[in-house]
């Protein structure tokens, strides 16, 4: 029996660190300047993290907002814009679920070209001074 609840916790366990850290894959990272016309920008970022943020042409609605407030968005491909790869991962896969298209996304602590399109896993940041 306690064999039994202790496998079944691990299993929630390592599919709730696979919803959080794993990433999310074949989305490419593009500069906000780059996103083509017909993608709807939404910012998926904190309000506290978006307070006076260039992006004012987004739809914003935090990642802990979603379910709350996901029929409230278009239903068009979005480019998401982040604060960092959890929130990217999350709210890509949550979007998902709701039945939208996510075609690209920007974070927005990290340059797209430093981080390079066409990497593998595409969420290590170099650093300058290695």
């Amino acid at each position: 029996m306690i064999v039994s609840s202790l496998f079944f916790f691990l299993i929630l366990f390592a599919v709730a660190l696979y919803r959080r850290y794993y990433p999310v894959k074949h989305i490419p990272c593009l500069p906000v300047e780059e996103v083509p016309d017909g993608l709807l920008l939404l910012d998926l970022r904190d309000y506290n993290e978006s307070n006076g943020s260039i992006f004012g042409q987004a739809l914003h609605i935090p990642v802990a907002y979603l379910k709350r407030h996901a029929r409230d968005i278009p239903p068009k491909p979005l480019h998401i814009i982040v604060q960092d790869d959890i929130e990217k991962n999350v709210g890509i896969r949550l979007l998902r679920r709701y039945g939208y298209e996510v075609n690209s996304y920007s974070i927005t602590a990290c340059d797209c070209q430093e981080r390079g399109r066409t990497s593998r896993w595409n969420i290590t940041k170099r650093s300058k001074t290695a």
